[in-house]
């Protein structure tokens, strides 16, 4: 994938007020994207899930199909929409935070489907099938969204000026010693 593919996805026009990045370009949130892709094709599958449950076993299957998508949906977003909000200010520190979050969101929601029980109307098998599902299809629409930018993490080497010694170990060819 060529280098102005990827800096698509991260970027836009800038807009009044907004930070231009090395390119001359101003960039918008990564984080608020990749969660509006990720939402959208896993609701839409849950979607023709939820279908196809009504349709093989009833419409608690199909309600099923649709509160095991909301959890799911609900527990992935936190996430990114974390990532946006603490990337505005401190872009390094994003995926930290992203992983703290993470493990906080995993109690959390555990805490809350433990407190709040198993509702009478929830089909098990389609209940966890959905689940599994949406996970699977958040986490690889979600890993192809992030293979598809360039995040510079370091800042790249200064190339010396003229007239500036090679760095060590260098022959003037561009060779290193042995």
């Amino acid at each position: 994938m060529a280098a102005d593919e990827r800096l698509e996805m991260n970027s836009r026009p800038p807009r009044p007020g907004r930070g231009i990045g090395p390119a001359g370009v101003g960039f918008s949130s990564l984080w608020l994207r990749l969660a509006g892709l990720c939402t959208g094709t896993t609701a839409a599958l849950d979607a023709i899930l939820a279908i196809v449950a009504w349709v093989a076993t009833g419409p608690a299957a199909a309600g099923s199909v649709a509160f095991a998508a909301v959890v799911v949906i609900a527990f992935f977003a936190i996430s990114l929409l974390v990532g946006h909000f603490v990337g505005r200010r401190n872009p390094a520190g994003a995926i930290g935070m992203f992983a703290v979050v993470y493990l906080i969101k995993i109690v959390g929601f555990a805490a809350v489907l433990i407190w709040m029980g198993t509702p009478n109307w929830i089909n098990p098998p389609w209940f966890g099938a959905a689940g599994i599902v949406t996970v699977v299809v958040w986490q690889a629409v979600e890993l192809w969204g992030f293979s598809r930018v360039r995040l510079q993490i370091f800042n790249d080497p200064e190339e010396p000026g003229p007239g500036a010694s090679p760095a060590p170990g260098a022959t003037p060819r561009g060779g290193s010693h042995g």
